[in-house]
């Protein structure tokens, strides 16, 4: 039996990867709330991960911001270590750092689009979690949540199979660290749905969020808010026995 499970994280360190807007930045202030210290990681978003600091501060919660592009072994490294010598300790990591690069159908998508794709998608969680790992270990309750797209579902719908792929191999990767890190750490990862942030904004056409909308159950599409609920959740001891889990945040839009 377990007993005192909680959603409080007060004296937890938890790493947010592109912690500067969007998900990354809810998830950043919903885990200080909770009261952990937030390393706030940003790769050229400056200003706006200075943003997410602000609003960390204003709730009463302490943050780091720190700048590497994870995509190098030396930066992804250095970002881990600085942390490290800060506040002797990581408790929690959550890769959510990534984007699309460009749609295009796979036969019309350059190589180096591709591996840009994976690089910042995939390669990065790989190197920042590497490095995490024996600092998570050693804490006996690490937590890990990486975070997909619903292109996971779809396969990259109007040209975003270079985004759909590494996103699935994200997936996959939970799975391997679930079984290789349990039970110093459990992993888990979350499915957003269409999310209302800077992403769809920039990549989707208002026609398209609408159409998102009306093949939602719910009605409507996603707030980050909710995706870093469910993150709190499970970096939490109340989702204690959860390990290799995949939360679907889409508001059932992918029901069959």
């Amino acid at each position: 039996m377990v007993e005192n499970q909680t959603l409080n994280l007060t004296g937890k360190v938890a790493l947010v990867t592109g912690a500067g807007v969007g998900i990354g930045k809810a998830v950043a202030l919903a885990l200080g709330r909770a009261g952990a210290f937030v390393v706030i990681h940003y790769h050229s978003s400056k200003n706006a991960a200075e943003n997410t600091l602000q609003l960390l501060k204003e709730q009463a919660s302490e943050g780091l911001i720190l700048q590497a592009d994870l995509t190098s072994e030396n930066e992804a490294n250095a970002l881990v270590d600085k942390l490290i010598a800060h506040y002797g300790r990581l408790d929690i990591l959550v890769n959510n750092s990534g984007g699309l690069v460009k749609r295009a159908k796979i036969e019309d998508c350059p190589l180096e689009v591709w591996q840009k794709s994976l690089d910042i998608n995939l390669t990065s969680a790989f190197l920042v979690t590497k490095r995490s790992i024996p600092h998570l270990r050693a804490t006996g309750s690490g937590r890990i949540v990486n975070i997909l797209s619903l292109s996971v579902q779809t396969g990259g719908a109007n040209g975003a199979g270079a985004y759909a792929a590494p996103k699935g191999g994200l997936m996959v990767f939970t799975h391997t660290l679930a079984k290789e890190l349990a039970p110093e750490v459990r992993t888990n990862s979350v499915m957003p749905g269409t999310v209302e942030t800077q992403h769809h904004e920039i990549h989707s056409t208002p026609e398209q969020m609408e159409n998102y909308r009306k093949q939602t159950p719910l009605g409507r599409n996603t707030y980050a808010e909710e995706v870093a609920s469910a993150v709190h959740f499970l970096v939490s001891d109340m989702s204690s026995h959860i390990n290799g889990a995949l939360i679907d945040i889409s508001g059932g839009r992918f029901l069959r």
